[in-house]
């Protein structure tokens, strides 16, 4: 163990660098944030001793926010202000996917992976872009969330039965949309999948129980089974809404001319629409790959950001944070199961996203914006289900986690 700290502390060292200069950007305010408006009140009232008012306090994240409660009180009692409480919940899960990426170095090194991609590999998992605008609109929880996911696939593939479910427990907690990781983490189980998802449920309860408890089972299913009147470009309904209406953003000020407003019957649909995702197509990676057994789990990966992808897509919430779950699934499932290339796919994912969501508005009106962004993003979604579900070539050896190739199905 020790010597395996000593050669993996450049790589150490580089993560925290990562996740300081993330930091340095992304964490100086959060005045007029996401943060400001859905989240301080909660820490405000936890900071000044009131648990009763922080779990009333809570959006429909509040899971998120119970898991960072520690770090907030530690904060606070240390003698921090509202800053100090605002960095001190966002720099844990800067760390989650600080260690994401040592985890993802350490498999590709074991394979034979050059010193530079796995270099490339670290600063998008860590330094992403998106990541620092994450931060910026007050939304860590994402990072969180997204490491814990990919995590838990990581953890099965590993055949470490109780950490996935554990992972898996604490992301579906985090927010709803880790459901979506289901499916890819008990399809990489070989086996005690029952018991995993018992165990992935306890965890997930625990977290939330002092919401229960509070009388805020209002804020546990909110963000998971309604919409609002939130409606961006950047999603497949776009074209459904109607035009001719002023459209009052989140800022209280007027959006673009241009903008739609949705259908009355789109937003009860969307989210139980993309929780669902989950299940076909699962069952399908299923019928067309097989059990676990005959594969190798980090295939998953692929799985996992394809209903990653589909999300951003189907959700009329989309904003540019939605998108890093995505990218770090995609990151990850390049890293592990394309030995053969390094992850260009995410670097160009990662500019085209960034292009999309920061530089494309100054320019383009919101449907040519809506056009833009499917004319990537259904490519990219069809692309990646045809890698994701067509079976592994017969002569061509499938890797195991630990690195060492196996011969193919066929060959057995």
């Amino acid at each position: 163990m020790i010597a395996r700290l000593r050669s993996e502390s450049l790589w150490w060292l580089a993560a925290l660098a990562g996740v300081a200069a993330m930091s340095w950007a992304g964490l100086v305010g959060f005045a007029w944030s996401d943060y400001d408006s859905e989240v301080s009140a909660a820490f405000r009232a936890l900071a000044a001793g009131d648990v009763a008012g922080f779990l009333a306090a809570l959006p429909a994240y509040g899971g998120s926010l119970v898991l960072r409660a520690p770090f907030a009180a530690t904060a606070a009692a240390l003698g921090g202000g509202e800053l100090a409480v605002f960095r001190a919940v966002s720099i844990p899960c800067l760390l989650a996917v600080a260690v994401l990426a040592l985890a993802l170095v350490r498999r590709m090194a074991a394979r034979g992976r050059s010193v530079a991609v796995r270099a490339l590999v670290l600063s998008l998992c860590v330094a992403n872009p998106v990541t620092l605008r994450a931060l910026e609109i007050g939304h860590p929880e994402e990072l969180l969330c997204a490491a814990l996911a990919i995590g838990a696939v990581l953890a099965a593939a590993d055949r470490r039965s109780v950490l996935a479910a554990v992972l898996l427990g604490l992301a579906i907690a985090t927010k709803a949309w880790a459901v979506l990781a289901i499916g890819p983490v008990l399809l990489a189980l070989p086996a005690r999948r029952a018991t995993a998802l018992a165990i992935a449920g306890a965890v997930t309860a625990a977290v939330l129980a002092p919401i229960a408890l509070a009388g805020s089972h209002a804020t546990i299913v909110a963000g998971a089974t309604t919409g609002s009147e939130i409606f961006v470009p950047w999603q497949v309904f776009w074209l459904l809404g109607e035009t001719g209406h002023v459209v009052i953003g989140g800022d209280g000020l007027p959006k673009p001319d241009g903008y739609r407003v949705p259908p009355a019957w789109l937003a009860p649909l969307t989210h139980p629409l993309i929780a669902f995702l989950v299940v076909p197509l699962s069952l399908l990676w299923a019928r067309l790959r097989g059990a676990a057994p005959r594969c190798n789990g980090e295939q998953l990966l692929g799985l996992l950001a394809l209903l990653l992808l589909l999300r951003c897509i189907l959700d009329p919430w989309n904003v540019v944070y939605y998108e890093l779950p995505f990218l770090l699934a995609l990151l990850a499932w390049e890293a592990l199961c394309r030995p053969d290339r390094p992850p260009v796919l995410a670097l160009a994912a990662t500019a085209i996203v960034w292009v999309t969501f920061e530089s494309a508005p100054g320019s383009l009106s919101p449907d040519m914006q809506s056009a833009f962004f499917l004319a990537w993003s259904l490519p990219l979604a069809a692309w990646l289900a045809r890698a994701t579900f067509r079976a592994p070539r017969s002569g061509r050896p499938a890797v195991l986690p630990s690195g060492q190739p196996r011969r193919s199905v066929a060959a057995v």
